[in-house]
């Protein structure tokens, strides 16, 4: 038989083909489907044993949390209620403290409803950036977060209080003055003990994900990383649960447990009279709506919807709208933009207003914090200690000028 160059062509082509389907459905068979391909039933039940929405696919779960198991374990950050399993989990790790942004061209961002505490604060130009502290919330998936950003110094303060967090971010402020944050982290030793700068670690723990989102954004919102790759990078480096033990003046790891020495807030047990305070809202800067915030009360489930620049602000993770049990707006003298890159510098340490709210009712409180080191604690104005409902607690820190209308 005379084969032409066309023919052998047509051969090889057709010889690949059949090579690929039969190696493909031989790995298929052998490996089984992967996670990426599960359906949401494949995949996971939610906490009420409910089937997972396709949403939660985008989430690794970790650990099968049987729905009768009860939830007795209070979490040291805000106090929701979790499974001892997941407590057993979280037990051997420090908070995650991680930098993420707020630009419009980053939104909706992921795993910001799966936090324990959030702040918010200005960056520069009147562009809001958040700090999320994960720790109980994320035990049962391994969270993705993103888009991961830059360092701010008061962030850095505000992390400070929480007993050595493992602080995440992707470089930061380092313009000599007051508002550099690099400079300050070096000079707090955290490299030795809680520093997790992207620029220091890379890839694979930290990805540019250019896909995240249904369109095409500049490389600066991509960052993203997840809360296992983070705490696995944790664990290598022995940053476990184990805060730093200071010595003359040197770091070195193998100090108590990190929550020895966390006072956690107080939580309350009964929900008691539901206010009639439903709807809340600010804005950090004047005529800055994109950065608007309003919290809508839901009495079905005791906590506030988030709602930004006029539309509920979902997570992508899940395609749920983020809820808050307590929301604090936290005042505070605003100083700048100090500089040309328009830094800006908030006072964290003294004492202060603020305005909580909670189970639908608004309280008139301070806030003190004496240190760097020392947690942020609030009072009600008879100067008891402020009982927060258990879960998720967001922080707006605004000038003290800020309109505030519920």
């Amino acid at each position: 038989m005379k084969f032409t160059s066309k023919k052998i062509l047509v051969m090889t082509l057709m010889i690949y083909v059949l090579s690929s389907v039969l190696s493909y459905s031989a790995f298929s068979y052998f490996a089984g489907p992967s996670d990426s391909n599960k359906t949401a039933e494949e995949v996971a039940l939610n906490e009420d044993g409910t089937l997972a929405t396709k949403a939660d696919t985008l989430l690794t779960l970790l650990l099968k949390i049987d729905p009768a198991e009860a939830k007795s374990e209070a979490c040291p950050l805000n106090g929701k209620l979790f499974t001892k399993q997941e407590k057993d989990a979280w037990e051997m790790k420090r908070p995650l403290a991680i930098m993420i942004e707020n630009s419009v061209d980053a939104r909706p961002q992921s795993g910001l409803g799966d936090a324990d505490i959030v702040f918010e604060v200005i960056a520069e130009g009147g562009v809001t950036r958040f700090m999320g502290l994960f720790y109980c919330g994320v035990q049962r998936y391994d969270t993705i977060i993103a888009p991961v950003r830059s360092a701010r110094t008061y962030f850095v303060e505000y992390a400070s209080g929480f007993n050595f967090p493992l602080y995440v971010h992707v470089g930061g402020a380092n313009i000599s003055g007051p508002a550099n944050s690099l400079g300050q982290i070096s000079d707090y030793g955290w490299s030795l003990e809680n520093d997790m700068n992207q620029f220091s670690i890379g890839f694979p723990t930290f990805v540019r994900n250019n896909d995240r989102l249904d369109r095409d954004v500049a490389t600066e919102h991509t960052m993203q990383s997840s809360t296992e790759d983070l705490w696995k990078i944790a664990a290598k480096r022995e940053w476990t649960n184990f805060a730093p033990e200071r010595k003359y003046g040197r770091t070195t790891l193998g100090g108590d447990d990190w929550k020895e020495t966390y006072k956690s807030w107080s939580f309350q047990d009964e929900v008691g009279v539901i206010g009639t305070t439903t709807n809340i809202k600010y804005e950090f800067w004047d005529g800055f709506s994109d950065f608007g915030v309003e919290w809508q009360y839901d009495k079905g489930s005791n906590s506030y919807n988030r709602v930004m620049a006029g539309e509920p602000h979902f997570d992508l993770n899940t395609d749920k709208q983020i809820k808050a049990s307590n929301v604090i707006v936290l005042l505070t003298i605003e100083k700048g933009p100090i500089d040309e890159l328009k830094h800006m510098l908030y006072t964290t340490i003294g004492k202060g207003n603020a305005l909580i709210f909670k189970n639908g009712d608004a309280i008139k409180a301070t806030w003190s914090k004496a240190t760097r080191e020392s947690e942020l604690e609030f009072f009600d104005r008879k100067g008891n200690e402020i009982e927060f409902a258990r879960g998720l607690t967001w922080i707006s820190v605004v000038g003290v000028s800020t309109e505030v209308t519920y």
